[in-house]
C-alpha cells in the first residue's frame, strides 16, 4: 500500500448487503482498496459522488488528521485497540435518508446522545497523536464562516464539528441543486431501504488511512468490547 498521508476512525458498516450497496453506489470499496462500477439507477453517479467516493462510504467519529512528529502508526493501532476495548457497542432503531446542507446522506433514527458520547471520546482520546492543524489547513475550514464556538472547537481538536456540534452521517452524494436533488432522494430512498440496518450498531472503530492517490482504505477494525 502506499505511504498513509492521513488517518481517521469511521462507523463503517461490516460485510454485507448494506456495505456492498453503500461501497457500488460510491464507486469505492474502502475494504478492498479497488473501484467499482455503480449501479444504473438514472443517476449520474459518477459526477454526483465525488467527494464521498474518495473517502468511502463511512460515518466520522475523528475526522481526518496528520500524525504528530514523533508517533507512528503502530502507535496510532494501539491506542485504536485499546480504546475499542474500553468502549461499548452503540444500538440505535435504524437509518434514514436526510438532505443535510444540500448534500444527501444517511442519518441516525432516535437518541444519538450515545453515538455524540462515543465520538467526543475517541476524538479527545486520540487528540495527543494528531499534528497541529497548519495554516493552509486551518484557512481551508473557512474559519471567517465559524460560530465562535465551532472556531474554538477547530482550535482545540482540529475540527469544528466535534463535540455537541457533532452530527453523525454517512454520506451518499456531493452537494446537489434542485431538481436533481429531489430526483435523486427518491431514488436512493428506495434503492437503499431494502437494506438498512435496524436496529443500527456501531458495534468497531474502524482505522481508516489516506493513501498518496487521495483515497481512504481501511486498514483494521477493532470491536468495541467494553
Amino acid at each position: 500500500m502506499d505511504m498513509i498521508k492521513r488517518y481517521a476512525v469511521y462507523y463503517a458498516p461490516p460485510e454485507g448487503a448494506f456495505a456492498s450497496r453503500a461501497s457500488a453506489w460510491l464507486g469505492w470499496d474502502a475494504a478492498a482498496g479497488q473501484p467499482l462500477d455503480p449501479p444504473d439507477l438514472g443517476l449520474p453517479a459518477a459526477e454526483i459522488t465525488r467527494d464521498p467516493r474518495k473517502y468511502g462510504f463511512h460515518g466520522t467519529l475523528k475526522p481526518p488528521f496528520r500524525l504528530a512528529e514523533g508517533r507512528d502508526a503502530d502507535e496510532l493501532h494501539r491506542a485504536v485497540a485499546g480504546l475499542a476495548r474500553r468502549l461499548s457497542p452503540v444500538t440505535l432503531p435504524g437509518l434514514r435518508l436526510a438532505s443535510l446542507g444540500g448534500f444527501l446522506a444517511l442519518v441516525p433514527e432516535g437518541d444519538a446522545a450515545p453515538l455524540q458520547a462515543l465520538a467526543a471520546t475517541v476524538v479527545a482520546a486520540l487528540d495527543g497523536l494528531r499534528a497541529p492543524l497548519t495554516e493552509a489547513e486551518i484557512a481551508r475550514r473557512r474559519p471567517d464562516r465559524l460560530t465562535p464556538r465551532q472556531r474554538e472547537l477547530l482550535r482545540l481538536w482540529g475540527y469544528p464539528y466535534v463535540m455537541e456540534e457533532f452530527r453523525f452521517h454517512l454520506t451518499l452524494t456531493d452537494r446537489l441543486e434542485e431538481p436533481l436533488a429531489t430526483q435523486a432522494a427518491q431514488i436512493l430512498d428506495a434503492h437503499f431501504a431494502p437494506v438498512l440496518p435496524r436496529p443500527f450498531r456501531i458495534a468497531d472503530l474502524c482505522l481508516f488511512g489516506e493513501a498518496e492517490d487521495g483515497r481512504f482504505r481501511l486498514l483494521h477494525r477493532y470491536t468495541l468490547s467494553g
